[in-house]
């Protein structure tokens, strides 16, 4: 019985150990030798030295106004995107739920934009709101009819590039979120719906005491991967507003850490690391405290 038992461990461990080096390799190595870049101060990629070790790396990124700015467009985009783009797609996914004979070919019409290339959307979405010598972009010419003044979308204020990179983003991952959400109210018991129904209830009751809870762990998921990919935004950005972002003060953590490893003012892999694990640290605490929240809350 003992044998059997070694045996059959044996197996699962040899069968979990390509999983376990891939993730070694690839994800748990790279991170401890990231963290480590972090503190030695005055790295040399070329030379592969440094002349010392110490938090100087994190002192000059918490103090650096590029970093800064590049944290605050992050957060605003996370806090923005992330519960406009959940809610809205809660509410197509319950109206297409509801429409059965063109249920599939809707599904399919809004799911169109997740497989499209994101610099192609994002040139789509640039021409119709960049302001230029010739044109004042399609966005533009729908405010002035309703009597309202042009604004440059693209190179003007920062409200609105702001505006325009939170729209992008909400386009591009609402068709993601919508297929979720679908398949989940479609797994939804229909028992459930029955019995109020015949209880009386009405629509706003049943879809607050029966959908909401049975799809819960799907929301959770949306939001959690919702924080994380907001978190981890660079490509929207670049293809709105180009690569030299610092100039469009529409920079991303991201963003920063790319550009001191590869961009203008590249050559800092001391301070990227410092970028990049104050990054993870972020992420690492909002997905802990969204669990914690997540054992009172969901649905299980």
């Amino acid at each position: 019985m003992g044998k059997k038992r070694d045996n059959s461990n044996l197996k699962a461990w040899l069968y979990l150990a390509p999983a376990i080096l891939f993730l070694g390799v690839f994800m748990v190595y790279p991170l401890i030798d990231v963290f480590i870049y972090s503190f030695e101060e005055g790295y040399n990629s070329a030379s592969q030295t440094y002349f010392g070790v110490g938090s100087y790396n994190y002192s000059y990124v918490l103090h650096d106004p590029y970093f800064l700015q590049a944290v605050k467009n992050t957060f605003l985009l996370v806090v923005i995107t992330v519960p406009l783009s959940t809610g809205i797609a809660l509410l197509i996914s319950v109206g297409l739920h509801s429409i059965t004979p063109l249920r599939n070919f809707l599904q399919t019409v809004y799911f169109l934009p997740y497989v499209t290339n994101t610099l192609a959307v994002g040139l789509v979405f640039m021409i119709l709101f960049k302001k230029t010598p010739y044109s004042d972009g399609f966005v533009n010419v729908l405010i002035n009819w309703f009597g309202g003044e042009s604004v440059d979308f693209i190179a003007g204020p920062y409200w609105a590039k702001m505006f325009v990179l939170c729209f992008y983003t909400i386009w591009v991952v609402m068709p993601f979120k919508i297929l979720i959400l679908t398949s989940a109210l479609s797994s939804v018991n229909q028992e459930y719906y029955n019995a109020a129904r015949v209880d009386g209830t009405s629509k706003f009751r049943i879809f607050r005491k029966i959908t909401l809870p049975m799809i819960s762990p799907m929301i959770f998921y949306l939001v959690i991967t919702g924080f994380i990919g907001a978190f981890k935004a660079y490509s929207d950005a670049v293809a709105l507003f180009g690569t030299n972002l610092n100039v469009a003060e529409m920079n991303t953590i991201v963003g920063y850490v790319y550009d001191m490893l590869y961009g203008d003012s590249g050559g800092y892999p001391s301070y990227a690391s410092a970028a990049a694990i104050i990054l993870f640290s972020i992420v690492f605490t909002i997905t802990c405290i969204n669990l914690l929240v997540s054992r009172k809350k969901i649905h299980y």
